[in-house]
C-alpha cells in the first residue's frame, strides 16, 4: 500500500487567502505583482476553483516567504498496489 497525494484545490485556496492576510497584502496588491489586468484569477485562487501555475506558486512562495509546500494542501488516498 501507498499513499497517492492529490491536491486539495479549496483548502490550498484557503492558505493563499491566509497566507496573504499574513503579509498584510491585498488582493489588488497581488494583481499588480503579478502583473493580472483583472483579480478575478487570485479570486479563483482563494475560492479554490482554480490552482497556480507552478510559475504563479513559486512566485506566491516567495512573495509570502514560506515554502511551496506551506502554499499547497494536500490529501491522501490508500492505493493497493498489485504485481
Amino acid at each position: 500500500m501507498f499513499t497517492i497525494p492529490a491536491i486539495d484545490m479549496v483548502k490550498t485556496g484557503q492558505n493563499i487567502a491566509d497566507l496573504r492576510a499574513k503579509a498584510g497584502l491585498s488582493v489588488k496588491d497581488l494583481q499588480d505583482i503579478f502583473g493580472f489586468a483583472t483579480p478575478q484569477a487570485i479570486y479563483k485562487w482563494q475560492h479554490g476553483t482554480a490552482l497556480p501555475t507552478m510559475d504563479n506558486m513559486v512566485v506566491l512562495a516567495a512573495v509570502f516567504n514560506v515554502k511551496i509546500d506551506d502554499v499547497l494542501a494536500t490529501t491522501g488516498n490508500q492505493m493497493g498496489v498489485g504485481v
